[in-house]
């Protein structure tokens, strides 16, 4: 099955990160047009798509700012012509350092991921959803929540809060926006290889066969596993799936 994009335009936000690259690429591969965002580093996934003759352009904006969220959607649709795929990728949480339990928690690490990983999803799909709708053809979004979004884990209270809240806010959406013919779906990343988690988790033998003995194939995944599937869930192949 070959997926096209041609003529569409996809936002992808936490663009410079492992997956965010590799979902940047991917669209570009398939024909969209390919809006880079994030708040810093979207240069070089940007030059490499064009350079490889794919259309993208690197929006930098804090995605816990509203006008700047609307200021940049707004540059995009008036660069593309249109926004037809969102997908909220970007996400934060603390280091090995920073996991405490509840009631010592830092309150200022709460309000920062929450901020990103929740209200960032909830400000981004706003202002695309108010877009789609006036262009009248539907569109999709995708939202990367974590797999402690759906079973969490101690000592990381505010990304399981907020990964939990993004599917919430992941089916709501897609209630809200089916008569509008536009699909939400998410995504529950689990343990996947890039530079963080191969320093923070596979770096080690022992903890990295630890990792490795939860999952069924005994590997962690790959960006592109995690890019496939958004790619498949935001195309008209996927044309009756939403709130999933």
């Amino acid at each position: 099955m070959k997926i096209s994009y041609e003529g569409k335009t996809v936002i992808v936000t936490g663009a410079a990160g492992g997956l965010g690259k590799a979902m940047s690429r991917l669209f570009a591969e398939c024909g969209a047009n390919v809006a880079v965002c994030d708040i810093a580093g979207g240069e070089a996934i940007t030059e490499e798509i064009n350079n490889a003759g794919g259309t993208a352009k690197y929006y930098r904006f804090d995605i816990r700012d509203r006008e700047q969220i609307e200021k940049a959607f707004a540059g995009i649709k008036n660069d593309f012509g249109s926004i037809d795929v969102l997908v909220n990728n970007a996400g934060i949480n603390g280091g090995p350092d920073d996991r405490k339990r509840v009631h010592e928690y830092s309150d200022e690490l709460w309000d920062r991921i929450v901020s990103v990983d929740l209200n960032g999803v909830y400000y981004c799909s706003k202002y695309a959803i108010r877009q789609m709708i006036r262009q009248g053809r539907g569109g999709s979004i995708i939202n990367v929540g974590s797999i402690v979004g759906l079973t969490p884990l101690r000592l990381q209270c505010a990304f399981t809060a907020a990964k939990a809240g993004v599917f919430n806010l992941t089916k709501t959406m897609a209630l809200e926006c089916a008569p509008h013919g536009i699909r939400v779906n998410g995504i529950a990343p689990g343990s996947i290889m890039f530079e963080g988690t191969r320093k923070l988790f596979y770096a080690d033998p022992v903890k990295a066969e630890g990792i490795m003995s939860h999952i069924p194939q005994h590997q962690p995944g790959e960006p592109n596993d995690i890019a496939w599937a958004t790619c498949f869930l935001a195309s008209d192949e996927a044309k009756y799936m939403t709130g999933s």
